[in-house]
């Protein structure tokens, strides 16, 4: 039988030096990390937050590592549970869009969690760690071919503990083998489903952080000693063929390993919602733009798109056109794009509960319809895909506007201003005040990482204005 994966992966895990990472993965990794600070920051006012450190303060344990915002301390795993939550909140976090899933909320918040349990590491060290761990991640979603939706699996967390193990475990220092253990140790833990998203749950933010508490006690475990299965992805019940029922491009998880880093294709968010909302929001405020509509003689909105896109966020369609809640809205279609068209832009006070009760915004969203394009499901299928959005005015003009490229992809970037921004508006809904400065200090901080002395002064700065 051929070696498992696993093994080059875990070679890959202890072996790689910062010295290695070309500058331009360094760079990604530092985008990254600036994104996910970002997102947890408003994420600490996520549904879901509250109720898990009120559990592990009832649970208590030796304080390890810290939660965001709130400043609280609880055994690592649990700190780093708690914080993955909070990046992936509101659903503002970074994608990948190829596999469509979320990296940096397990990576960054696993790496900060370890290295605070260790008493901190150097920022390069903090660096190739969660280089690593976004590596790995978009690796195993590359290869991957059968699509989310189809397959009933959320990779964000089934391929994210993998991650998680390989992120702590490079902080912690795990030789090859116990990082083998981890991962056989991670794959007995292994779920997310894609339930969760069809029912609006909150599970859909929390499975995450249960994938970033179980890779870092499986490195926990695994420097203790204990055994876990070898042939973790490509053994007979190994998680490409159980999960991914054997549709799965091996080289994709070792071509060029540690010489290309798959994680500078990640994308972010400029709008805080679901990745498949961002196309048609994007197209919607273009469309706008262009034609200078007044969105009180819209009568009618067509969006094309691929079957992804409109099973997501498009169905069931007396949800998403009359969301009742903000998960309902950050996975609605919509009502996304009636915000577009009716303010113009979009910005975190759209989801919350005065955003979604607002008469005009309900009116619009009950006129927007999506619809599958045969020629985008042909060549988008599963995939992030162009928006052609077609509008009818109620003196019975039709215009037509496509979107190729959206904005916060590698080939679309978002500009730092627009980071910026993105990070103040989310420092604007914490749960608590943050110190004057944040943003500017979060920054300081990520762009000096190189020569950062210790990780623990981003956690630090995460940390809110006593109240």
């Amino acid at each position: 039988m051929t070696q498992d994966v696993a093994y080059r992966l875990a070679e890959y895990i202890t072996s790689l030096k910062y010295e290695d990472i070309p500058a331009s993965a360094i760079e990604a990794t530092k985008t990254d990390i600036y994104d996910s600070l970002s997102t947890a920051i408003v994420g600490s006012s996520a549904l879901g937050v509250k109720e898990w450190i009120e559990l592990a303060e009832e649970w208590s344990g030796t304080p390890q590592a810290t939660v965001f915002v709130f400043g609280k301390k609880f055994p690592a795993p649990v700190a780093a549970a708690i914080n993955t939550v909070m990046i992936h909140g509101y659903d503002y976090d970074d994608t990948h869009d190829i596999s469509m899933m979320h990296c940096g909320a397990i990576a960054v918040s696993c790496a900060l969690a370890a290295a605070e349990r260790q008493g901190g590491v150097s920022g390069a060290e903090l660096l190739t760690a969660i280089t690593i761990g976004l590596d790995l991640h978009c690796r195993l979603g590359l290869a991957t071919t059968i699509g989310i939706v189809e397959s009933g699996w959320v990779y964000t967390t089934i391929l994210g503990i993998f991650s998680a193990v390989a992120t702590a475990g490079r902080i912690m220092g795990l030789t090859k083998d116990e990082i083998i253990n981890a991962f056989g140790i991670a794959y007995a833990q292994t779920a997310g489903n894609y339930q969760a998203i069809t029912d609006s749950a909150w599970t859909k933010r929390l499975q995450p952080g249960f994938a970033s508490q179980a890779g870092i006690t499986a490195c926990l475990l695994a420097k203790k000693g204990v055994q876990g299965a070898k042939n973790v992805f490509e053994g007979k019940y190994g998680l490409f063929h159980v999960y991914l029922q054997d549709r799965y491009n091996p080289a994709a998880v070792t071509e060029d390993l540690g010489v290309k880093f798959t994680h500078e294709d990640l994308a972010f968010k400029p709008w805080p919602c679901c990745r498949p909302n961002q196309p048609p929001i994007n197209a919607c405020l273009e469309a706008r733009e262009r034609f200078h509509l007044d969105p009180e003689q819209v009568e009618h909105v067509e969006l094309r798109m691929n079957e992804h896109f409109y099973v997501c966020s498009c169905t069931p369609v007396e949800v998403r056109k009359k969301p009742k809640t903000i998960v309902d809205c950050q996975f609605s279609i919509p009502y996304s794009c009636a915000c577009a068209l009716v303010n113009g832009r979009l910005g975190l006070a759209d989801y919350t509960e005065e955003g979604l009760s607002r008469p005009d915004v309900l009116a619009m969203a009950a006129r927007i319809d999506g619809v599958i394009d045969e020629e985008i499901e042909r060549n988008f299928r599963a995939k992030v895909c162009p928006i052609i959005v077609k509008i009818r005015l109620k003196d019975g003009t039709l215009l037509e506007h496509r979107l190729d490229v959206t904005l916060g992809c590698r080939e679309k970037p978002m500009t730092s201003q627009d980071r910026k921004e993105k990070m103040e508006d989310c420092i604007r809904f914490s749960a608590m005040p943050m110190p004057e400065g944040t943003a500017d200090r979060l920054k300081e901080l990520v762009d000096g990482l190189t020569s950062l002395e210790s990780s623990n002064a981003i956690v630090s700065a995460m940390c809110a204005v006593s109240v």
